[in-house]
């Protein structure tokens, strides 16, 4: 584990005047039912107690037995170990399926193993490589947009700009029957809706009942949908030859023990996923990088110094990346201070024990994975900025199941290596050209779906000299 001091810039130094990235508000007594409802409903990390941080696993109870785990032989266990034992409780499958269905994230089991083997041939490292020119032309496009800003941007709004492009071509070849902002609307909407624990999970109500964040959330659904299906029927009107795209793979795929294909609906939940997931978490990732550096001038100079001998003025490319370690070090702990997803949870099946602490069926396990990442027993000073615990000679000291951006096991995030590759060719492509600094207001950790900036990450943007 990784509990040794870092070589980091001075500034950086755990002292009086370090930078203490923002985190979320911890609750140091017992909440109420009522209390936690309503606290979930605004901000799913805010549940996570004080003792989470500093323990391997936390119980309780509220109208069931619940455990929240933060111990990585505990996370192997429940991700690969014993992983049919722990399918995703029904409260997040809720709050995803007005969006996304069945597809590939919500499934199990058989269902989800054949979606899985459906999209996994769009990621390999070849096809990923072979993206990597759109994704450098995204990457000079968003360099050129902040020239025009003026200089104070908000840099959320601006990396979702950019990876929609990217995920665009991955799943459909184009984006023409797209409006970005439009899109992007939506699923800002669906994440305030839909999105948010509802209080009636919490007091109980049954699984049937209609949750007034789903019905709110009905015209964003509606909107995301038709852009998706409108772009599904032309696909299936081309003659000409189709493109090697995430929708062919999906159009042919076949489950090769009962020769099921994706019915209409299957598509569009799926592709529905893969656009908002896909470009989603990198933007995320970049945004809250970019405020990281900006608080933190020693080691944006470190990457800008890295990024301009290599690139020389000109936008990065793959062949780039290796020359500049401090990029996906930036990223990778910005990941960690900020997981893309900061709490899963699931429903324990049969019983099993984790952490020599019996779990029962029934009861309700929550992965809060925004805690593991600033455990006080796995990481040193885990709530400072240190990209130097990523660098080669720290990096085999981190267990496998003790950082988890994109989970691990069976079920990792089949795009991990195409966003850590697309957000590494942003990042260094701006850092080399601009200087970025704090501006107001800040911005607070968030998480509905995706753990986002509120109300943003606005910075100082000024071309570097």
């Amino acid at each position: 584990m990784d509990r040794i001091a870092a070589s980091t810039p001075a500034s950086e130094r755990n002292g009086p005047g370090a930078f203490r990235p923002v985190g979320a508000p911890v609750h140091r007594r017992r909440l109420s039912r009522l209390e936690t409802a309503l606290i979930a409903r605004r901000n799913v990390l805010e549940i996570i107690p004080a003792l989470a941080y500093r323990q391997p696993m936390v119980s309780g109870e509220m109208l069931v037995r619940w455990h929240m785990l933060a111990d990585p032989a505990g996370m192997k266990r429940v991700m690969l170990d014993n992983l049919a034992n722990y399918p995703k409780s029904e409260i997040m499958r809720r709050m995803l399926r007005p969006a996304i269905g069945d597809s590939l994230f919500n499934a199990d089991g058989a269902a989800w193993k054949w979606q899985r083997q459906a999209v996994t041939p769009v990621f390999t490292h070849r096809n990923v490589v072979a993206l990597a020119p759109a994704m450098t032309a995204t990457a000079a496009r968003a360099a050129a947009r902040l020239r025009g800003t003026g200089r104070k941007c908000e840099m959320v709004r601006e990396m979702l700009t950019a990876t929609f492009d990217v995920i665009c071509d991955v799943a459909l070849s184009g984006r023409e029957h797209f409006d970005a902002a439009t899109f992007g609307a939506a699923i800002s909407q669906y994440f305030r809706t839909a999105g948010r624990a509802s209080l009636l999970d919490f007091l109980g109500f049954p699984d049937w009942f209609p949750r007034p964040g789903e019905l709110l959330a009905g015209g964003s659904v509606r909107t995301m949908h038709q852009m998706v299906a409108a772009a599904i029927e032309a696909r299936r009107r081309e003659t000409a030859p189709r493109a090697d795209d995430l929708l062919a793979h999906m159009l042919a795929a076949q489950d090769p023990e009962t020769g099921q294909r994706m019915s209409a609906e299957d598509l569009v939940y799926n592709m529905q996923f893969f656009i908002v997931a896909g470009h989603e978490t990198t933007a995320l990732a970049l945004a809250w990088s970019l405020y990281l550096l900006a608080h933190s001038p020693d080691w944006q100079d470190v990457a800008r110094a890295q990024a301009r001998a290599q690139l020389d003025g000109r936008a990065a490319t793959q062949a780039d990346l290796a020359a500049m370690p401090s990029i996906v070090q930036v990223l990778e702990e910005a990941m960690r201070l900020y997981p893309p997803v900061g709490l899963l949870a699931r429903t324990v099946l049969a019983q099993d024990q984790l952490c020599g602490r019996a779990l029962q069926p029934r009861d309700i396990l929550f992965l809060p994975l925004w805690a593991l990442h600033r455990h006080d027993m796995w990481w040193e000073r885990p709530d400072q900025f240190d990209p130097g615990r990523f660098s080669v000679e720290r990096r085999g000291r981190i267990d496998k199941y003790q950082y988890l951006p994109f989970g691990a096991g069976p079920r990792v995030c089949v795009g991990a290596n195409f966003a850590m590759m697309q957000a590494q060719i942003i990042l260094a492509t701006l850092i080399q050209e601009f200087v970025f600094t704090p501006a107001l207001p800040g911005p607070h950790p968030v998480m509905s779906m995706t753990v986002r900036p509120e109300p943003g990450v606005f910075l100082k943007v000024e071309r570097a000299t």
